[in-house]
């Protein structure tokens, strides 16, 4: 949808719903907010404008247009805890860039043990795993690993665009992005953003440690599975020449020296991040160890503090890459989100999808099974994960509460796969930054991608009907 084509629709379903005859079964209030909320994820798709202008009009028209009666319902959003654990996952993610820890990581990893192509496509699936838990952002990440991949390739002798070796350690490189960072909930903040969701919609404490607990096993089965089927689809035996291992490691290992010994700010930032590590993964045990609880917001504004304590810290103010705009997006969301739910609206749009799509007659089962694949393939439509996010696990808490069903269970599953962008190089920064390798074309993307997401669902499904129903 065009920019222009965009700004023109928002406004004319904005009005057109505003001000129709109101509904049966739906307030007057809840009418407003069904259409502010649905202009505003127009203009949030669309884009003729910066998402987050679109959040700070959502944000003023909420109590302007009376669909709030308090404005601190609509402004008091920006000061929620999730938004802080945002700032501070960047203030992390910056503090890991400036003190080339992530960059030691990845090196050590495969020089030590990257000795042939397939183990080295092995080492690179854990290098991504190892790094999700340090580095948050999914661009970050990927600017680490696609250097060092590039010169494996170089060694190796691939050719860009005709290498099947090149073209699966590439395309392997943006799903194992992907499913690593469905394993951390900070690794992206559209995750934070959908824990946020829950919690308040169904009253849970999630954090943390319960997504940990709960995507680990998700998103070791989609990777093992992603492995094995990238090796079939892109057989590269005999292509590779595995006599030059030792020259592979010679040259990474020279990029390692590089790095020297561990300076000051890299054994500071292993301290901090290990230190948040620790403290999130003893969350339920704080009360017997410090004799208080210490939450998984606080944690992270811990990390943040320590990261700018001079003396203990790495980062000056400057240092730190906070993107406020998603902050402004996400406080906007919340808004729009709260409105339409508090107003009924949300209510009223479920009922009508869950009788228009036949829900209602469907088992419980096919249910879980159908929004779980439609939030993995969702990316095709919304290429925003905080996007998507906002529209989708709402979305799921209303319908599982509606039809009686775990919502706490179900929307944790569905946000599993918000991290799935892997079928096309727009789909995020990530898959652009490989796609500019030249390694692979659309094709080969969209192909293994959508095999990949198959293997998500499976995988996500699976775990929806086992291991969730002992730790949810």
């Amino acid at each position: 949808m065009g920019g222009k084509i965009g700004a023109v629709l928002a406004v004319v379903v904005f009005l057109g719903i505003y001000f129709m005859p109101t509904l049966p079964g739906l307030d007057p209030i809840g009418q407003k907010a069904i259409a502010l909320f649905t202009a505003a994820l127009i203009l949030w798709v669309s884009r003729p404008i910066p998402i987050y202008l679109t959040s700070i009009m959502v944000v003023l028209l909420l109590p302007l247009l009376g669909i709030v009666e308090k404005q601190k319902d609509a402004f008091g959003t920006l000061g929620y805890d999730i938004i802080w654990l945002m700032v501070s996952a960047f203030v992390l993610t910056s503090a890991m860039s400036k003190s080339n820890l992530g960059n030691r990581i990845a090196l050590t990893l495969v020089t030590k043990f990257g000795n042939t192509p397939k183990q080295t496509l092995a080492v690179l699936v854990l290098v991504n795993i190892i790094l999700a838990f340090f580095v948050p952002s999914t661009t970050a990440r990927a600017s680490l690993i696609v250097p060092i991949a590039l010169v494996l390739l170089e060694v190796y002798k691939a050719v860009p665009g005709e290498s099947k070796f090149g073209k699966l350690m590439m395309l392997q490189g943006v799903q194992n992005n992907a499913f690593a960072t469905s394993m951390i909930m900070t690794a992206t903040s559209a995750q934070v953003l959908a824990i946020g969701f829950i919690n308040q919609h169904a009253g849970s404490n999630l954090g943390y440690i319960e997504w940990l607990m709960g995507s680990v096993p998700q998103a070791l089965i989609t990777i093992v599975l992603a492995f094995f089927i990238g090796l079939k689809m892109y057989n590269f035996e005999g292509e590779i020449e595995t006599d030059g291992s030792n020259k592979i490691r010679d040259i990474l290992q020279a990029e390692l020296d590089k790095l020297g010994k561990m300076s000051g700010e890299e054994k500071r930032a292993t301290f901090i991040f290990l230190l948040t590590l620790f403290l999130w993964a003893t969350g339920n045990y704080h009360e017997q160890m410090f004799g208080f609880k210490i939450s998984t917001e606080q944690t992270a504004v811990i990390a943040m503090l320590l990261c700018f304590m001079p003396g203990i810290g790495v980062l000056d103010w400057k240092d730190a890459n906070i993107k406020w705009d998603l902050m402004l997006f996400s406080a906007g969301a919340y808004a729009a989100g709260n409105a339409l739910n508090d107003t009924g609206g949300a209510t009223f749009l479920i009922e009508k999808l869950i009788s228009a799509i036949g829900l209602n007659d469907m088992s419980h089962a096919v249910i879980a099974v159908v929004l779980i694949f439609i939030s993995v393939f969702s990316h095709l439509i919304f290429t925003s994960k905080t996007v998507r996010t906002t529209i989708m696990i709402p979305a799921v808490l209303n319908i599982a509460t509606g039809l009686g069903m775990d919502p706490v269970k179900l929307a944790l599953a569905c946000s599993f796969g918000i991290a799935y962008t892997i079928t096309l190089p727009p789909h995020s920064k990530v898959n652009t930054l490989y796609f500019g390798t030249g390694y692979f074309d659309v094709k080969d993307e969209l192909i293994f991608g959508l095999v990949s997401c198959f293997a998500g669902v499976v995988a996500i499904s699976l775990i929806y009907f086992t291991w969730l129903n002992v730790i949810v």
